[in-house]
């Protein structure tokens, strides 16, 4: 019997030792990701969508080969996983683990528990974090909560140099993260922002909930004005709950994004941060499925996406 996540009974989780005995060796890992990939059987040629293929015996230069474009497949071809030299048994434990890590997994972690290198580990963890990178898909009706937070090290912790060229208080030299929750659903949606002016806060909620929706936020003045039905609580006056009005569900989310921050990654560069951002954001909204469910969402999020290792360092 399977043991289930402590905090959420009703969903059933999964032991390493479950994962090794479903995940012996390359050859059933395949098969799983082919079940993600084509669940009805139907296994087609990602180039041209033909169903006359041939199998390849020999599976050189890939198990598949369609009969009408004459090209070859496998489940990795047209997905985040393309071209990648690594075993699917590896891709497999590395989908699990990205899906169980509640604050982050780290690429050092990762390469010494599949034994490859921490670069093939980093690489691997951005090609699995595309399939998080889904969005809401609709806007939210609300009520949801509104609020924004800094990400970045402490100004102590820096480098003498890089402290002389920040001037300012609070957020500066920090990465902004706004995000919305929705009280009903529970889901989130965060991104990180340029900046914290009424313009581009307004934008942001605005994308993400209905017009009907009541917006709950802080005192920040860049909140004043949302086209929006909207409720503020006073953080200043050491208002944290007034009634109904509230931003903690928002503020629950920073902790476990900063948690992982300081915790997992100790530094994230703004180029990738909202990559990160969004891994958290998918985590916490797919929180109530199964294990292998979460591992299904992942397979099934990376297919018809691309993830280049220059593109990523360009």
């Amino acid at each position: 019997m399977p043991h289930r996540a402590i905090g959420r009974s009703h969903r059933e989780g999964m032991t390493v030792f479950q994962l090794l005995n479903m995940f012996p060796d390359d050859a059933t890992a395949e098969q799983w990701f082919e079940e993600q990939r084509w669940p009805n059987g139907e296994r087609h040629c990602p180039d041209c969508g033909s169903v006359n293929y041939a199998v390849v015996k020999s599976r050189k230069p890939m198990p598949y080969r369609c009969r009408d474009c004459r090209g070859y497949f496998s489940v990795k071809k047209g997905t985040a996983m393309h071209s990648a030299k690594i075993g699917f048994q590896k891709w497999a434990i590395a989908f699990y683990m990205m899906t169980t890590g509640i604050k982050g997994t780290s690429s050092m972690k990762l390469y010494r528990e599949l034994g490859i290198r921490q670069a093939t580990a980093w690489f691997m963890m951005q090609r699995i974090r595309e399939g998080f990178m889904g969005g809401i898909g609709k806007p939210f009706p609300g009520p949801v909560d509104a609020d924004e937070t800094a990400v970045g090290g402490k100004r102590k912790n820096m480098h003498g140099k890089k402290r002389k060229q920040l001037t300012g208080r609070g957020s500066v030299g920090k990465a902004i993260v706004a995000g919305v929750k929705d009280r009903e659903s529970k889901k989130v949606s965060a991104a990180v922002v340029d900046r914290t002016d009424a313009e581009t806060l307004h934008k942001f909620v605005m994308d993400r909930t209905e017009e009907t929706a009541t917006v709950h936020t802080d005192e920040l003045t860049a909140y004043k004005g949302l086209p929006r039905h909207q409720k503020t609580v006073n953080h200043g006056a050491g208002e944290c709950v007034r009634d109904d009005v509230t931003v903690n569900g928002m503020e629950a989310f920073w902790s476990l994004l900063k948690g992982g921050y300081h915790g997992t990654f100790h530094h994230l560069s703004d180029k990738h941060l909202d990559r990160y951002v969004a891994e958290f954001t998918s985590r916490s909204n797919i929180r109530d499925m199964d294990t292998l469910g979460q591992m299904s969402f992942l397979a099934r999020g990376i297919v018809g996406k691309r993830c280049r290792y220059r593109d990523l360092l360009a």
